[in-house]
């Protein structure tokens, strides 16, 4: 079975559950900071270890992570690790994300720019991308300094190119156009 097929149907798994016992809040604030965790390069090391004996792994996080997420997120991390899963949680767990962003509405949505946008920017381009796309979003940075200036929105399959390279492109077709 391949790495999307696991992932996908422990996700759905979970989520689902989550969805039945009114903790999906909840359940999607403990996946937000397993993502955070799961980033540390040590914490990936214990995940595909093959040395680290299940027993040992189901306690670290039982350490680590009890009185910090549910019970029910730390018994979704014992059921990966005794069903010699735990080497897909990091992909289960955006899976169990987009999973609550289509639950709830909520589009992802890029905004690429040269430069670190200002929370009130930030907040300002948020409301204008919700408006324009009839849509709540979640939105992602990138910083580019290859589009010179300006900026770029991706929600969904649908872009907003406003970058100074996208209009340096646009001038230089109408030009070669235009000598023809």
């Amino acid at each position: 079975m391949n790495e999307s097929k696991i992932s996908v149907r422990y996700a759905k798994a979970f989520f689902g559950l989550a969805k039945e016992k009114g903790l999906l809040e909840t359940i999607v604030n403990d996946v937000k900071l397993l993502n955070e965790v799961q980033s540390d390069v040590n914490f990936r090391i214990l995940l595909t270890d093959p040395v680290i004996r299940t027993s040992q792994k189901k306690e670290i996080f039982k350490n680590v992570f009890q009185g910090q997420i549910h019970e029910l997120t730390l018994k979704f991390l014992y059921l990966m690790t005794e069903n010699g899963r735990e080497e897909y949680l990091p992909i289960t767990l955006l899976n169990i994300l987009s999973l609550y962003s289509k639950h709830s509405g909520i589009e992802p949505a890029t905004i690429t720019s040269t430069y670190e946008l200002s929370p009130e920017l930030r907040a300002t381009l948020k409301l204008f991308i919700e408006r324009h796309f009839k849509s709540k979003v979640e939105l992602t940075e990138k910083i580019d300094e290859s589009i010179i200036g300006g900026f770029i929105i991706r929600v969904g399959d649908k872009q907003m190119d406003s970058s100074i390279v996208r209009k340096l492109e646009d001038t230089k077709k109408a030009l070669l156009h235009f000598n023809e």
